[in-house]
């Protein structure tokens, strides 16, 4: 191994290592916890060995968020894929978001709720995030009736279980009926599927 090849991999494995510290910190503590300072001792190395890989905060939110994206897209895809069928795809799916959602506040707060320097919808936008929203799609595709835009009907859908989960979450919407209301929706969605 060159010595160029240890360094690049040392460097990965460190920026690996400041994500792994800051996406632990925040669901512990939440997002105002985590600090390049804090970081720095979370990690046991200096502050200019942080900006030696990233900007500052956002930028480790941002990288946060595309391994959140990365995470959100698998676990969409097996829930998808493991489906009987279009309308049991689309419910499996519903149910993957959310879930991933409760399980990973902090993290889906990185990629859906706070401000990062990620392009959306556009062809700069990460892989990962692409990857997941065409898992999205995969599942509400199918149920499109001939003059619906996959792409629009599948931000709707989104819509649809990002509003659930943020009004969950602040309290606004009690938490016993969410499978009631995940079903209304996922429901309403395939209504014209036979």
């Amino acid at each position: 191994m060159s010595i160029q090849t240890r360094r690049e991999r040392e460097r990965a494995e460190r920026e690996q290592l400041i994500v792994t510290a800051a996406r632990a910190l925040a669901e512990a503590e939440g997002w105002d916890a985590v600090t390049t300072r804090r970081l720095a001792a979370e990690i046991e190395y200096s502050q200019p060995v942080l900006y030696s890989h990233f900007k500052g905060k956002d930028a480790i939110m941002a990288a946060v968020a595309v391994e959140g994206f990365a995470e959100l897209g698998a676990e969409l895809r097996a829930a998808r894929s493991g489906a009987a069928d279009a309308r049991a795809g689309l419910a499996a799916v519903g149910e993957a978001y959310t879930a991933f959602a409760r399980r990973r506040p902090a993290l889906y707060d990185a990629m859906f709720t706070h401000t990062v320097n990620l392009p959306f919808a556009s062809a700069q936008a990460p892989a990962a995030l692409w990857d997941a929203f065409g898992e999205l799609v995969a599942a509400v595709a199918p149920l499109a009736a001939t003059d619906d835009e996959a792409g629009l009907l599948t931000e709707t859908y989104w819509a649809g279980l990002h509003g659930l989960v943020t009004l969950m979450r602040s309290g606004r919407l009690p938490e016993h009926a969410h499978d009631q209301r995940l079903r209304l929706l996922t429901g309403h969605f395939a209504a014209g599927v036979g």
